[in-house]
């Protein structure tokens, strides 16, 4: 028996965030602060996760804070998770490079939101998450209340192999506060396609006063370097296993996904590329256009980062002339912006 639930998006990350993860270190921020909320409420009347424990949260004094409570708590060897937006994720991102560059497995859920520029703004754009594509996170992209619990499942079952943190991102509002009626996945399912050997692998690499060893050194520029280029074979590994979790996830759930998912006329002469909430609408005017003979299409981007450049041009028909890219931020004084 499907079990259907009518909840938000926040509520579909949180419901996946919970089960999938020992600690969340949270601050408030609109619109990410009911993720924080409600695990905290579920908390506090004993749900368990997985791994049979009641999720230990802390809210700590900021932003900045509650990354580097994530950070310090990776390091110990718990799989840790946080909630944030906008401003909030800015002020992660010096502890984002840490938790990348070390490659400790962590999902960062995030209602994208704008940044304030000449004003403050609740507007759901992707001013945050694109300011922190550079950090090396993962980033994967839903679309919708029903996706928002799907790929957060597949951020959290990628991550613990890959050992590449996850920015999953939904857009702030437009999904973290739309009510949709969804398919909810049981949390003895998601426990069925968890890597308990990559997990266990994860926890033999937590400092432990036991077998000490040496980090956070200092480095001369050879050495550094070397070190940087050598994640690069973490980094190319992560979109074969995001493809396999989803097929894990499509076959529990029967809602396939790819890194790149293309609607419309196979023989499309004009393509839509677009990531977020916007494809939902994109995609029921394309259904409409292609019963009334145009030859339209639509590419909804999930896998942004790392950006896999074959995947993306197998999606794409043989037939396109002409690709539209519909981006959610600005970048100013680009010659393009980040999509």
């Amino acid at each position: 028996m499907k079990k259907m639930q009518t909840i938000d998006g926040n509520t579909a990350a949180t419901h996946v965030a919970y089960a999938m993860s020992e600690v969340a270190a949270i601050y408030p921020i609109t619109p990410s602060s009911p993720l924080g909320e409600i695990a905290d409420s579920w908390a506090s009347k004993g749900r368990k996760n997985i791994f049979g424990q009641v999720l230990n949260i802390k809210q700590m004094q900021s932003e900045a804070g509650a990354a580097g409570a994530v950070h310090g708590s990776l390091a110990a060897g718990a799989l840790t998770t946080t909630f944030t937006a906008s401003q909030g994720l800015l002020l992660k991102i010096p502890n984002m490079y840490k938790i990348a560059g070390e490659l400790l497995p962590s999902v960062f859920h995030v209602t994208a939101r704008a940044v304030s520029a000449h004003a403050l703004s609740i507007f759901g754009d992707h001013q945050d998450v694109m300011a922190a594509r550079q950090t090396g996170f993962a980033m994967l992209s839903s679309n919708s209340v029903q996706e928002a619990q799907d790929l957060a499942l597949v951020a959290h079952l990628a991550t613990v192999e890959a050992r590449v943190p996850f920015m999953h991102f939904y857009d702030g509002f437009r999904t973290s506060h739309e009510i949709q009626k969804i398919e909810m996945i049981e949390y003895e399912d998601m426990a069925s396609l968890f890597n308990y050997d990559a997990y266990q692998s994860f926890k033999n690499r937590a400092i432990n006063p036991e077998h000490p060893d040496t980090r956070g050194t200092a480095q001369n520029p050879d050495i550094y370097f070397q070190g940087r280029e050598a994640s690069n074979t973490y980094y190319l590994k992560v979109p074969a296993i995001v493809k396999e979790c989803m097929k894990k996830v499509g076959d529990l759930t029967g809602r396939y996904y790819k890194p790149f998912d293309y609607v419309g006329d196979p023989e499309a002469d004009r393509v839509i590329v677009a990531m977020g909430s916007g494809c939902e609408a994109i995609e029921e005017s394309i259904a409409k256009l292609n019963r009334e003979g145009q030859r339209v299409g639509l590419v909804k981007v999930r896998l942004y980062r790392p950006f896999d450049v074959q995947a993306f041009l197998n999606t794409i028909p043989a037939s396109v002339e002409t690709l539209t890219v519909l981006d959610r931020t600005k970048e100013p004084g680009a010659i393009g912006d980040p999509l």
